[in-house]
């Protein structure tokens, strides 16, 4: 079986470097952008303007998905610097909005007026990677097999635990955020693609979700591509992180193809299960237990990883990724997104220098030696 290209979207946020605050002026950066790019040249918008969206080309070479993240990050950082602005890769505001501005279109507005207080919540950032598949059935046969191992995932990415001003005690709060809307979260199987689509219309007709692009699942059936997409991520500041779980990813999407292609079962999860796996990953990330997707119990961070690592390790070694990912998932149990922002606070000692710490580390994000 061939590599399959993957893709990344990852959401960004702007930010008032004289108060660390988000602003509403990323309708300037995009323009700044743009007057140096062209419109659509990998940068957009979002629900919020304080947000934007990077969006790399599809590519076999996970090296090649980070240089494109390194190169939109760069990218945008100097159309910030040019209006007074940063931007900061960070899941969620650390210290907090009242009233987040919607982006001026008609969908947008809509999103607002219809799910309220909700809609309003949805100013996080993730991070959504695209793997190729062949045909629906082909990715509903993958989403009903990787559904168990997206907490896994998760946990890997953690990258927020301030908002509001305050440690909320998750390493993952922006999944709790996320979590409000309607149609988000995770799914049980499906079955096969007529099930996907029923399930698809009827959350739409009873009104959880106004089109398509918003069905939220913590992965899907990509609209408009050809890709399954995982969503369940937050968006992390180091881009050695962004390899990992592109590599991972990509890995796991190709292994449930081959076991599809096989005969082999989906495994057997309620949602209730997987919403329970899903929030303890969000409550500790690596600090603490797992769900373990093979039995179900809780197990060390640690052994759950190495379990992942060896579900997916054909593929990785066919793809060239074995180091990277065995070397950044040493990386990450010594450390997630959500760590190194409460190191900073107890550097700091404040939520101004948590700001500070991930915008600059943004600005320096660069590839590592394995990713150059």
């Amino acid at each position: 079986m061939d590599t399959r290209t993957v893709g990344v979207e990852e959401e960004l946020l702007v930010v008032d470097p004289a108060t660390r605050a988000v602003t509403s002026r990323a309708p300037e950066v995009l323009r700044e952008y743009a007057d140096h790019r062209g419109a659509d040249a990998g940068l957009g918008q979002e629900l919020f303007r304080h947000q934007l969206e990077t969006r790399t080309e599809p590519a076999h070479a996970v090296d090649d998905v980070v240089a494109q993240v390194v190169e939109g990050r760069r990218r945008t950082v100097e159309a910030a610097a040019a209006r007074d602005l940063a931007v900061a890769a960070c899941a969620t505001i650390p210290m907090g909005i009242d009233d987040p501005e919607v982006t001026a279109d008609d969908r947008y507005r809509d999103m607002v007026a219809t799910y309220g207080a909700v809609a309003k919540l949805g100013s996080t950032c993730g991070m959504h990677v695209h793997v190729a598949i062949d045909s629906d059935e082909e990715g509903v046969a993958c989403l009903d097999r990787i559904a168990p191992w997206l907490p896994v995932l998760l946990a890997m990415s953690t990258n927020s635990p301030y908002a509001d001003g305050a440690d909320t005690g998750y390493a993952s709060w922006r999944t709790q955020q996320w979590s409000t809307w309607p149609s988000a979260g995770p799914t049980e199987a499906f079955g096969s693609v007529a099930g996907y689509r029923r399930t698809c219309e009827r959350m739409l007709a009873s009104g959880a979700a106004r089109d398509t692009g918003m069905l939220y699942f913590d992965a899907r059936l990509s609209t408009g591509h050809p890709t399954l997409e995982v969503r369940v991520l937050d968006v992390v500041t180091e881009v050695d992180d962004v390899g990992l779980l592109v590599a991972l990813v990509r890995g796991l999407v190709e292994t449930a193809a081959v076991e599809s292609a096989q005969g082999h079962p989906a495994p057997d999860w309620r949602s209730e299960e997987l919403r329970a796996a899903r929030w303890r990953a969000a409550r500790h990330g690596l600090a603490d237990d797992l769900v373990h997707p093979d039995d179900h119990e809780l197990r060390p961070a640690r052994e759950v990883l190495g379990a992942l690592v060896e579900r997916v390790g054909e593929r990785l070694d066919a793809a060239g990724d074995t180091e990277r990912v065995t070397s950044g998932v040493t990386r990450v149990l010594s450390g997630t997104g959500a760590s190194r922002q409460r190191a900073a606070y107890e550097r700091t000692g404040s939520l101004e220098g948590v700001v500070d710490d991930v915008v600059a580390r943004t600005v320096d994000s660069h590839p590592s030696p394995q990713a150059s």
